[in-house]
C-alpha cells in the first residue's frame, strides 16, 4: 500500500473487530427425533405428532446471530391415536391439506432471556404467517447434540378448527408445539 496510515488503520480495524462466529450445521436423525403437539379436546389433553417433516438446523448458543432453524412439515402426516380426530385433521375444517399441504417455520432471530434461549420466527400454516417464539434447550453430546424446543400458538390465529369448531370450550385455543431432535454435526 502506498499510504502507511491507511494500512495501519485497516490493520487496527481488523484487530479490534470481534471475531464473527459461525453456527454448526447439523443433520437431524429422524428415527430418534419427534415433532409433536398437545391440544385440548373437551377439557382433556391429547398428544399428536407428525411423521413427515424436514429441518435444517444451524445452531451454536455462543453464536446466536448466525444460528437458524428452517422446518417444513407435511400436515397430512399428523397422528393423534384417535381415528376420528386423525381423519378430521387433514380436512378443510382443520389443516385443509388439499389447499395447504405443508406448514413452514423459519427463525428470524434468537435472544437470550435470563439464561433461556428463545427462537423467534415466522410460522406459515393454512396460508397465514404469524410470529411464533420457541424456547430452546440445546445439549451438546460428542459430535452431535440434542435440541428440544417448545412453544404455544393460538390455533384460531391460523384458522385451524374455525367455523363450527371455533368454540374454545370444546377444542382448546392453545396448542403446545414440541420437538425433540437428535442431531449429528455435518
Amino acid at each position: 500500500m502506498k499510504h502507511p496510515a491507511l494500512k495501519s488503520l485497516l490493520l487496527l480495524a481488523a484487530l479490534t473487530l470481534p471475531c464473527a462466529g459461525f453456527a454448526t450445521d447439523y443433520t437431524v436423525q429422524p428415527a430418534a427425533s419427534k415433532l409433536g403437539f398437545v391440544g385440548v379436546f373437551q377439557g382433556a389433553n391429547f398428544d399428536g405428532s407428525f411423521s413427515q417433516w424436514t429441518a435444517t438446523i444451524s445452531y451454536d448458543p455462543a453464536h446466536l446471530a448466525s444460528s437458524k432453524f428452517d422446518v417444513d412439515v407435511n400436515l397430512a402426516s399428523a397422528k393423534t391415536g384417535d381415528s376420528d380426530r386423525d381423519s378430521a385433521l387433514p380436512g378443510p375444517d382443520f389443516f385443509d391439506v388439499a389447499k395447504f399441504p405443508t406448514a413452514h417455520f423459519v427463525t428470524t432471530g434468537f435472544r437470550d432471556v435470563g439464561g433461556k434461549v428463545i427462537a423467534d420466527g415466522q410460522l406459515t400454516l393454512r396460508g397465514v404467517t404469524k410470529p411464533v417464539s420457541l424456547t430452546v434447550d440445546f445439549k451438546p453430546q460428542g459430535s452431535g447434540a440434542t435440541l428440544d424446543v417448545s412453544g404455544n400458538l393460538k390455533r384460531l390465529d391460523f384458522n385451524v378448527g374455525g367455523g363450527q369448531y371455533a368454540d374454545t370450550s370444546v377444542i382448546g385455543a392453545d396448542v403446545k408445539v414440541t420437538a425433540h431432535l437428535v442431531l449429528a454435526a455435518k
